[in-house]
């Protein structure tokens, strides 16, 4: 009986939902400043770092809600005959696990390619010296946007647009390392900085402390990156190793157990 009730349960609802009755749409929009604090602080990045600028975050964190709100309502058409206090907390946590898969998911892709997305600041920056030698640092980073990996333009064009409308404060570059918190960023962004309030005269010996610097945090990126691989080579062999040594003592054993003919 409860089978039916369930069945007929959701196709009231769709009925409802194509009518225009119910609208889970409408109540995502009406309630979106509820819903807004539910969103992750680096949940922007990672959507840019998986999907680059041209996909919009909010859409697809709009969908997350969505997802979470049928999951309860489903959750709830299921206990709809034994509904109690206990099975809609349970209907809520189901929801809110079904929003939260898709920030994992994203999350575990930026932590596959850490070290990937990581090197590609310094790597950028690095590249910039020759620009930031003849030009100012918002120009050089302008003339460069084009080259700029695709997942720090927007924040780029923001931080040069800030400094652009007057702001000559090292806040525009701080919102930048808050907004792209990429290994080492805080200090990438203060490096440049000194280097773009620096007087002319010393600028080749700051230029070459910023070289310097961005070299090392290069070389630094490179060791983590051979280690991690270092480790996972070690923890495999391991893995090969303990599972031949159980093969081996299975074998043995069932060797000893057919000589002794038990």
């Amino acid at each position: 009986m409860q089978i039916e009730i369930i069945i007929i349960a959701i196709i009231v609802f769709f009925v409802l939902s194509y009518n225009g009755q119910v609208s889970i749409q409408d109540l995502i929009n009406d309630n979106f400043y509820l819903f807004r604090k539910l969103k992750e602080d680096d949940w922007d990045f990672y959507v840019r770092a998986k999907y680059g600028d041209n996909v919009n975050s909010e859409k697809i964190f709009i969908k997350r809600i969505r997802n979470g709100l049928i999951a309860i309502v489903a959750v709830i058409f299921f206990f709809i005959q034994s509904l109690d206090a206990l099975k809609v907390v349970i209907a809520f946590v189901a929801g809110f696990l079904i929003f939260k898969l898709d920030y994992f998911d994203i999350k575990n892709y930026y932590k596959r390619r850490i070290f990937t997305i990581d090197s590609m600041l310094p790597h950028y920056l690095k590249g910039r010296e020759i620009l930031i030698q003849h030009y100012t640092v918002p120009v050089a980073i302008g003339k460069s946007m084009n080259d700029a990996p695709t997942i720090f333009k927007d924040g780029l064009q923001q931080m040069i647009n800030q400094i652009n409308a007057g702001d000559d404060t090292i806040e525009p570059y701080m919102q930048f390392a808050r907004t792209y918190s990429v290994r080492d960023s805080m200090r990438m962004m203060r490096l440049l900085y000194r280097l773009s309030i620096g007087r002319q005269e010393r600028k080749q010996e700051q230029l070459m402390t910023f070289s310097k610097t961005i070299s090392n945090l290069q070389q630094k990126a490179r060791e983590t990156r051979y280690k991690e691989r270092l480790d996972k080579m070690e923890g495999m062999t391991m893995r090969m190793l303990i599972t031949t040594g159980l093969g081996v003592m299975v074998l043995l054993l069932i060797s000893v157990i057919q000589m002794m003919g038990i």
